[in-house]
């Protein structure tokens, strides 16, 4: 992955936990990694401990980001959701949230969209 696609990934995440966090949500943990993978952001929402893919891209050219989150991700990220969980005392419903976010050549997101419940 290329230096400005990461520093995009990494904007991107910064914004979602801002968002986040203006929300009400309590930031767990972000970028939680294990041998089977990555979880961008682990939050409580009330009384649901969330799992948030965020993806961040500069153009819709082909489709929006959020829309990228194929069912090969959504299956890893349920996996790395039970590996967090073994470690966890965590007797909450769980959700799995995508966060899309689309930034112009200025580097400022023109189209942010929060989807719970996601998968």
């Amino acid at each position: 992955m290329s230096k400005s696609r990461q520093a995009l990934g990494k904007r991107g995440e910064d914004l979602a936990a801002s968002y986040l966090l203006e929300q009400g949500y309590k930031i767990l943990t972000r970028n939680f990694r294990c041998p089977l993978g990555e979880i961008d952001i682990i939050a409580r929402d009330r009384r649901s401990l969330v799992f948030i893919e965020v993806r961040s891209n500069s153009s819709v050219c082909y489709g929006l980001p959020q829309e990228s989150v194929s069912a090969r991700k959504r299956i890893k990220l349920r996996q790395v959701a039970a590996f967090y969980l073994q470690s966890q005392r965590a007797g909450l419903p769980l959700r799995f949230d995508v966060i899309g976010i689309v930034f112009d050549s200025d580097g400022r997101a023109k189209r942010f969209e929060h989807i719970e419940n996601a998968f």
